[in-house]
């Protein structure tokens, strides 16, 4: 396994500098995608899953224009010639369970964002269930691959980030907004996102080729894992663009209700 897994990082690694871009936007770019598996899948699984599910409509887009094109060059450009092709031969090439696996361990480096926007929200049991979760997957869990704190002791996750805090003390959600390369965000969740990158541990001990690996393989890990999922509802959305943005608005109000 641990022979195969280089190459195929380093071809991820290749795909991934060859996207369209600015050469000086690169390291920025790089940096600015290092963020939770979750949120930076949203864009391909969870809004989409969404989709449609509520009557609410968020009328105002002023940014719209260029949305809309960042949004079709996200998904006919990047996702169709790079992302989906790399995943798909990651989804043949690995089991489910070791895909799952690799999904766990990036979840389990993301304590340190969960952990601080826990406590900056006076979520103090939310704090105390993450850290005991990072201890439990850390150890028994063989550095997070495997869930025991949630399959074994039931302890759910407390995902809180930088944005959801943001708006937790009333800041307001601004635009909508959609770049290169990265799931929706509005003004606010955009600010929180640097933020959120900012408290990935690892960023800090490797080297930048290190963290494109892993960023890499992150993304395409978790493209891989929702490959079914976010084909069923783009081919039944008529308006892919306006379901995602709806969905995604309305799951970001929902998470800083809660």
């Amino acid at each position: 396994m641990g022979k195969m897994w280089f190459p195929l990082s380093f071809l991820m690694v290749l795909t991934l500098v060859a996207a369209p871009a600015p050469a000086q936007a690169i390291d920025e770019r790089l940096y600015s995608i290092l963020t939770p598996a979750d949120y930076h899948t949203t864009y391909y699984a969870s809004d989409l899953a969404d989709a449609g599910s509520s009557g609410e409509e968020f009328e105002e887009d002023p940014l719209e224009p260029f949305n809309e094109l960042m949004f079709r060059f996200n998904r006919e450009v990047f996702d169709r010639f790079l992302l989906k092709p790399v995943a798909t031969a990651w989804d043949f090439i690995l089991p489910d369970r070791v895909q799952t696996g690799v999904h766990n361990i990036f979840d389990n480096l993301a304590i340190v964002r969960r952990l601080v926007n826990n406590l900056l929200q006076a979520k103090f049991g939310g704090a105390g269930r993450e850290v005991a979760r990072f201890t439990i997957n850390s150890t028994i869990g063989v550095v997070g691959f495997f869930d025991v704190a949630k399959d074994g002791f039931g302890i759910e996750q407390s995902d809180e980030d930088t944005g959801q805090t943001f708006g937790v003390w009333g800041m307001g959600p601004g635009a909508y907004l959609v770049l290169p390369f990265l799931p929706p965000l509005t003004i606010r969740d955009g600010i929180g996102y640097a933020f959120d990158a900012a408290m990935t541990p690892y960023v800090y001990f490797l080297p930048w080729y290190a963290n494109l690996g892993m960023t890499a393989t992150n993304a395409v890990n978790e493209r891989s894992l929702n490959l079914d999922r976010f084909e069923r509802v783009a081919e039944t959305t008529i308006d892919l663009y306006g379901a995602v943005r709806n969905a995604y608005l309305q799951r970001r109000a929902a998470a800083i209700r809660e």
